[in-house]
């Protein structure tokens, strides 16, 4: 029962932040399933946060600290909605105008065995490791989780370089959501973590298929969420207990968001208020209270976002900067957090050494090319599917073969996003030239969490901006701005 009230409050609080940013709705089920995925990451960050700023100030009643955070939050919503104009649609592609019928039941068809088949997979996984699969997951996550359930007024003390081994100073969402819902439990049950691992892995695809969805419509929807849902790594990574899925959870909602926005910016819809921009903002917040790689990506998107123009509109330096500013101030709370616990809290990760041996790792060719070897191969092997030629090697082939959507309206927010993720690769690339661990265990063991993180923002821009993956009817507007762009070139 504790459990089941701490699960109510946890969704509640995530819609109800949601639904501050996210006004207005389109197609009613794409909106729900948007809202409802958005709202299992949000929802698992506020406990996360709150649960930290708890043990901070010595407060002891979790119950009472939920149900203030989600009064405020539904007080805030209520006063929202009554300063509202009259609602308006987001105007979104009219899904499957002119798709064939006997698509349409084949798409469905393979959704459904391929979503069946993931359930089953994962629950099975989650059952037959319970305490999580590999090192990380009871040496790293759940270790942390279980010295801030079980460590009271001494807690700090399970943060600190005697257990460097732990890496202390990894950011706290996953496990101190971990030890909020331990809280109500009243005990350390494996159960908890299992259960976030799998809401974060179904989370995740329900934003990519919510997302393509208002897009692009339905097929694409379907052939996104097929690609992540088939990807055996993703189901198994969901079910390690590791905070790798989360995080790619947050990057994705990041990214979704803001296509969401540039969308509604050039289409005069809803979608492109502040509020969804600064939904997007608090997802990049997130990704970097997940891990510390989240703190690559959010500085990777906020840069892309300031050199790439995002949206008609911010063509100039000042509307650029104005965009930027809005992400990272709605970021800013958790970051605020994560600040606090890294400078005084957490010990040093150990990842900096002395200038003279940073310059002599980043000047050995030998690193490079070791890194480099790791990067193709991963590429090629990625995904841990049984079959010749990998899935992303298929993607590629198939954008090459069937070309770009022209006329897309969110074309300029896709090639940032784009970019984020190429800056945040580059710098996984300059932490491993840097890095103080064996070179090669450390690819071994964490390049294909690399790659995994990204992957389901990958599908989304691939399947955003590939041609052939929708048929709806373009709109007029699509098709005047497909027109001039054959005219200037």
């Amino acid at each position: 029962m504790q459990v089941a009230l701490a699960a109510l409050l946890c969704l509640a609080s995530g819609f109800a932040l949601v639904s501050l940013g996210w006004s207005r709705r389109g197609s009613l089920a794409s909106d729900f399933l948007l809202r409802g995925s958005l709202a299992v990451g949000y929802g698992i960050g506020i406990f996360s946060v709150a649960y930290f700023l708890a043990l901070l100030f010595g407060v002891t009643n979790l119950l009472l600290v939920d149900v203030v955070v989600l009064g405020l939050l539904r007080v805030v919503l209520f006063a929202r909605r009554g300063r509202s104009k009259s609602a308006r649609t987001v105007e979104v592609p009219r899904e499957e105008s002119h798709e064939p019928a006997w698509l349409r039941r084949t798409l469905t068809l393979a959704f459904l065995v391929a979503l069946v088949a993931a359930v089953y997979s994962a629950v099975m996984r989650a059952l037959t490791y319970p305490q999580g699969e590999g090192w990380d997951a009871f040496a790293i996550w759940n270790l942390h989780a279980r010295f801030l359930f079980r460590g009271g007024v001494n807690w700090h003390d399970g943060f600190t370089s005697v257990i460097l081994w732990s890496h202390p100073d990894y950011p706290l969402l996953v496990p101190a959501s971990v030890a909020h819902f331990w809280r109500f439990l009243g005990r350390d049950s494996a159960a908890v973590p299992a259960v976030l691992g799998l809401a974060f892995t179904f989370a995740t695809a329900g934003v990519l298929i919510a997302g393509l969805s208002m897009l692009r419509g339905r097929t694409a929807a379907m052939l996104g969420g097929i690609t992540l849902l088939a990807t055996p790594s993703f189901i198994e990574q969901g079910t390690r207990q590791y905070a790798d899925t989360p995080l790619s959870f947050f990057i994705l909602a990041t990214i979704v968001l803001l296509s969401l926005h540039d969308y509604g910016v050039q289409k005069n819809s809803s979608t492109g208020s502040a509020g969804v921009l600064a939904l997007a903002g608090l997802a990049g917040g997130f990704a970097a209270w997940t891990k510390n790689e989240g703190v690559l990506f959010f500085c990777a998107i906020v840069l892309a976002r300031f050199v790439v123009r995002a949206d008609a509109s911010s063509g100039n330096w000042r509307a650029r900067l104005q965009g930027v500013t809005l992400i990272v101030l709605a970021a800013a709370p958790v970051l605020a957090v994560l600040y606090f616990f890294k400078h005084f809290v957490a010990p040093s990760g150990g990842q900096i050494s002395d200038s003279a041996t940073i310059l002599h790792r980043a000047l050995d060719p030998s690193r490079h090319w070791a890194i480099i070897q790791w990067y193709v191969k991963e590429f090629f092997r990625f995904g841990h599917w049984l079959v010749v030629v990998p899935g992303t090697l298929l993607l590629v082939g198939f954008y090459f073969w069937a070309g770009r959507e022209p006329g897309r309206a969110h074309a300029e927010g896709t090639r940032a996003s784009a970019l984020a993720l190429g800056l945040t690769f580059v710098g996984y690339y300059g932490a491993f030239l840097i890095a103080p661990y064996v070179l090669y265990l450390y690819l071994r063991f964490s390049m294909t969490r690399l790659y995994l993180q990204v992957w389901p923002a990958a599908i989304f821009l691939f399947f955003l901006s590939v041609r052939g993956c929708s048929w709806t009817a373009p709109t007029t507007a699509d098709l005047a701005s497909a027109e001039a762009q054959s005219s200037v070139s």
